[in-house]
């Protein structure tokens, strides 16, 4: 990493199996908030890179999980859609009301 060329190199793991090794380049201002966390925590630039990538695929699948549940809701009329216009409304609605509680 940084002055000397070398970058974290990740390797996908899925179901147990290695299927992909990879090389990822970085800003430079992110290489080194990676490096100053790796000095500060005695960790590896990789594993902070893996730990940060596992955290943020799981986020990804609870988000899609979440989008899957609503549109099932959606087609099986557990949910009912309402206009943009209203919910943009509803939404400046409870704006307006915690301004004026405040």
């Amino acid at each position: 990493m940084g002055g000397c060329g070398k970058q974290p190199v990740l390797t996908v793991h899925i179901d147990g199996y290695r299927l992909a090794s990879m090389e990822v380049h970085f800003r430079p201002e992110t290489e080194s908030r990676l490096q100053e966390l790796a000095n500060k925590s005695g960790r590896a630039p990789s594993d902070l890179v893996e730990d940060a990538m596992a955290a943020y695929l799981g986020e990804v699948a609870e988000v899609r999980a979440m989008l899957d549940g609503r549109y099932d809701d959606l087609k099986s009329g557990r949910l009912q859609p309402i206009d943009g216009e209203e919910a943009f409304a509803r939404l400046r609605q409870k704006s307006a009301e915690r301004r004026s509680r405040s």
